[in-house]
């Protein structure tokens, strides 16, 4: 089996992308320091609202940090995945911009458009034409240093998000949150790294129970974001067809949907991320809609999370995720970094360009 043979899964992981995960956790401690080390000007703390730009990887660290400090933050945190902006925008607006290469279209269209009308600036990103912006303009400017594909610059693109709303006083001291997560993802890793046989390897055998099937990713409050993350991985790692739900909304909708076409309850696999944080009505929610599936045919996992904060069980989950998405790629004999397709569309965008 491909699981337990390393020295295949590194002949078909032509770039790496287990590295890229395993060093999740030290990237996470090495972005918090850079955060930590960020002239941050102060005009910031003035700020109304704040509004990140981003798309794909890079817009999944706003995500993470909307959902993270919505009970804390005194300020409305909003990600944009447009080419313009709310027209609320103006100098009392807080705009962030992530793109990982810093050539995001959609994210250099509506920066230009925000910073036109006078809202202080802030980007993410590796350099390219965001990075020439924030020269040219002299703006704060977060320069990823790390080779590497969106996805898996998480923590470049949200580490220095939450290490700037500590510096600003919109959230509490998360150090120790940062620390805990940190730790929890080495835990995990020698749980479910690739050196554990499948036998006693949780995320391998999620992988194997979803080889053939449409994983659906169902999650609730800070997990409903990583929800998103894990189909993004699997559309991206895995190449595979997947779809994600949030808890209650799920249950007013989606739970009808299971009888057509009929094929679809044996095909699909319900993934359950939960939490000991998960409200308590959503944690019944969660037993009585697996009831609800099961009666239906439909095959169902569920994935608890780890640790104290939420910001370890949010990245846990994540962790987890993003394995199970890497041991569904080397099932489904995927190079899980190639991104061939989404390089195909720009090309054929680049052959009509934007006016």
């Amino acid at each position: 089996m491909i699981l337990d043979d390393l020295a295949a899964m590194r002949q078909l992981d032509t770039q790496d992308m287990l590295g890229r995960i395993m060093e999740m956790p030290a990237q996470c401690r090495l972005a918090w320091e850079r955060a930590m080390a960020l002239a941050v000007p102060a005009a910031y703390s003035q700020a109304r609202e704040v509004l990140i730009l981003g798309m794909g990887g890079s817009a999944q660290g706003g995500d993470l940090l909307r959902t993270l400090v919505a009970g804390e933050c005194p300020l409305p945190v909003l990600v944009n995945r447009e080419y313009t902006v709310p027209a609320f925008v103006d100098e009392r607006t807080l705009v962030i911009a992530s793109s990982y290469s810093g050539n995001t279209e959609e994210t250099l269209s509506a920066f230009q458009a925000a910073l036109d009308r006078g809202a202080m600036g802030l980007a993410i990103a590796t350099g390219g034409w965001l990075g020439h912006l924030a020269a040219a303009r002299g703006l704060l400017w977060y320069r990823i240093e790390y080779p590497t594909v969106p996805r898996a610059a998480l923590a470049h693109t949200f580490v220095p998000l939450l290490g700037l709303f500590q510096r600003l006083g919109f959230v509490a001291d998360k150090a120790a949150d940062l620390i805990e997560a940190a730790a929890v993802m080495e835990q995990l890793q020698a749980e479910i790294g690739p050196q554990v046989a499948t036998a006693d390897n949780r995320a391998k055998r999620l992988a194997l129970r979803l080889q053939g099937r449409l994983p659906v990713v169902y999650g609730a409050g800070v997990l409903g974001v990583v929800a998103r993350r894990w189909k993004a991985q699997f559309n991206e790692n895995s190449k595979s067809w997947a779809f994600f739900e949030e808890m209650s909304e799920l249950n007013h909708n989606a739970v009808m949907g299971t009888r057509w076409p009929p094929a679809l309850p044996e095909l699909a696999l319900v993934v359950m991320l939960t939490s000991e944080g998960d409200h308590p009505r959503n944690a019944l929610r969660f037993r009585v809609t697996r009831e609800l599936l099961e009666r239906e045919g439909v095959a169902v996992a569920v994935v608890p999370a780890r640790g104290s904060s939420r910001l370890a069980q949010m990245f846990s989950s994540i962790y987890f995720g993003d394995f199970v998405s890497f041991y569904l790629a080397m099932l489904n004999g995927v190079d899980p970094t190639d991104t061939g397709a989404i390089e195909w569309l720009k090309a054929r965008l680049a052959q009509e360009p934007m006016s």
